[in-house]
């Protein structure tokens, strides 16, 4: 049970055909598919759990129940509602085939087989595949250390009274979770100040991490120190702009070997930058094949418009009948309307207008 969230290391296979014999996947009766509509003589029971002893005979039904094994002779299965009975024999008037309500043997997996590959992070239908295949104890990747670095003079611990120009440090908790859900072992450092020596410290004692994300200090700020502090140590810089709202100022590179982001300080220009690009980069790291964005389909509920240029994504709510409406936000610094909200409408840069039951992609949260 452990092993839930984990990815895979190392291919699980079947030990055995599955099912491992033919059996019914319905309550009634077995039967020859030739011999309807009867009258059958009910000859014997066959129940699930027992061995596949028993033997029909041309003329004859045996009663079974669902994952029972099918006997000798019998190719068909009949739904117990649709017989009639009389004196100890039934009849069956609908037409039946070979094979109906049978689970031939192997048809689910082949001795062998591959059921779950590495790189999958297992779900409970994995874990249910590998109880159902005898595996007491699978191997996992271990999971990848991400160093959590907020920077800003600004910042006070969330038990601090803050003065009217400071704010409480919520981004590394926000991060902490979402690196958590994506697989990571969340490690938050100390808030690194607006001074290039303690951010260069701090960075140095992130390093020995598998990744590190920092938050705040990426703008072209006169203070915002980040990309002179990385640059200074030799780090790679993949790139350091996107066209999207919230979250334009994001940087990824690599330093040392060890790949890093530098997410913008607002709290929601953080989560959504984490989410398109640093949950990706994680997945991999942790031994996923492949890391997919949990994008779906919304109604919009009213008409929509926007300034083309940037994909935006804003928040919203989505019901379970496929309703799409906007949470009122003030910008990325509105961390209560994002926390009512739980998507993401995602706005394409090249649409201006959409109206009441123009359909959208969101992004879940």
């Amino acid at each position: 049970m452990s092993a839930g969230g984990r990815v895979l290391a190392v291919p699980a296979t079947a030990d055995r055909d599955y099912p491992a014999l033919d059996r019914s996947v319905r309550d009634g009766f077995a039967i020859r598919a030739a011999d309807i509509p009867g009258p059958f003589k009910v000859s014997g029971e066959v129940r699930a759990g027992d061995a596949a002893l028993v033997e029909l005979h041309p003329g004859e039904a045996i009663e079974i129940m669902t994952g029972a094994p099918i006997p000798a002779g019998a190719d068909s299965v009949v739904m117990i509602e649709h017989v009639t009975r009389d004196n100890g024999n039934i009849r069956h008037e609908q037409a039946a085939t070979e094979g109906q309500f049978i689970s031939r043997r192997g048809e689910e997996a082949r001795a062998g087989q591959i059921l779950v590959d590495a790189g999958k992070r297992l779900d409970y239908s994995d874990l249910a595949v590998l109880a159902s295949a005898g595996r007491a104890s699978v191997s996992v990747f271990a999971k990848p250390r991400v160093a959590i670095l907020a920077t800003g003079d600004e910042l006070v611990d969330i038990s601090a009274i803050p003065q009217s120009h400071q704010v409480r440090n919520s981004n590394v908790y926000s991060l902490a979770c979402q690196v958590a859900r994506a697989g990571g072992l969340p490690e938050v450092l100390p808030v690194a100040r607006d001074q290039e020596q303690h951010t260069r410290e701090l960075i140095e004692r992130a390093l020995t991490a598998d990744l590190l994300l920092l938050s705040g200090g990426v703008s072209a700020g006169k203070y915002d120190v980040v990309e002179r502090v990385m640059a200074d140590l030799g780090a790679e810089f993949f790139f350091d702009r996107v066209k999207i709202q919230p979250g334009q100022p994001v940087v990824f590179g690599r330093v040392r070997d060890r790949f890093f982001f530098g997410l913008p300080g607002n709290p929601g220009s953080t989560m959504v930058t984490f989410e398109i690009f640093a949950r990706a980069a994680l997945e991999l790291l942790a031994g996923q094949k492949e890391s997919v964005l949990p994008f779906a389909l919304g109604r919009l509920t009213e008409p929509f418009e926007h300034k083309p240029g940037l994909t935006r994504f804003l928040p919203a709510r989505l019901t379970g009948l496929g309703d799409l409406a906007r949470v009122p936000w003030k910008g990325s610094s509105d961390i209560p309307a994002i926390s009512r909200a739980n998507a993401f409408l995602v706005a394409d840069a090249d649409r201006e207008r959409w109206n009441a039951g123009d359909t959208m992609p969101v992004l879940l949260k």
